[in-house]
């Protein structure tokens, strides 16, 4: 017993690093891109776009590191979540979202509406079949980790940190109303479902580093 409560932190405290940095991954480098990049416009161009031009290989680059490293996070939340409430389905969860993101990176989205430069206005008529790829895999991605979220509200509520609670709730409720609205072909729906998906993944990085504060 000994052994493994002091191996516990050092092996596990890392792999919950590794969940703590998607958001700043995500958010620093699709959020940099999309404000730099020559014709991209963040209220009409998803951030999944920018896999696309010369610069694409970043943003592509961007997914797969966000994925591996909510892959390698995962196993640190099943670690720091064992035998309580949630912790074998959060954990799962963050993991899906982990493999699809890996995965919508692989799969590009096409050219649409004027991005890259020298793209036509407007919505094609057809898609590839990597474009409908992405746009399953990473459905199915954000999916998981908003269910995930809600699990980790179930989690900190009965542990009566109602704050924690609160949330973790909030956090799905913000991406599912900017995925609404984005669907129901509002204003700027690329630019609010952009920021529901950061608000849910910097929500990730808040439960990672509170499982690794309680690792001490």
């Amino acid at each position: 017993m000994t052994a493994t409560h002091t191996s516990t932190p050092t092996s596990t405290g890392p792999l919950l690093v590794a969940a703590a940095l998607v958001a700043p991954v995500y958010g620093i480098l699709s959020f940099g891109q999309a404000f730099t990049r020559e014709s991209f416009d963040l209220t009409r161009h998803p951030l999944s776009l920018l896999s696309n031009g010369d610069l694409g290989w970043l943003q592509i680059t961007t997914f797969l590191l966000m994925g591996v490293l909510a892959v390698a996070g995962s196993v640190g939340l099943r670690r720091a979540m064992s035998g309580r409430p949630g912790g074998r389905w959060a954990p799962s969860l963050v993991l899906v979202f982990g493999v699809t993101t890996c995965l919508a990176g692989i799969f590009t989205m096409d050219p649409v509406d004027g991005f890259p430069t020298g793209t036509p206005l407007g919505v094609p008529a057809t898609m590839s079949w990597h474009n409908i790829a992405h746009n399953a895999v990473s459905s199915i991605g954000f999916i998981a980790l908003v269910v995930a979220c809600f699990i980790f509200g179930r989690h900190y509520s009965r542990a009566g940190r109602t704050g924690y609670a609160v949330g973790s709730a909030a956090s799905a409720v913000i991406f599912l109303g900017g995925l609404g609205w984005a669907l129901s072909g509002g204003h700027a729906g690329s630019l609010t479902l952009a920021l529901g998906s950061l608000t849910t993944l910097l929500w990730l990085t808040v439960v990672a580093l509170d499982k690794r504060a309680g690792l001490r």
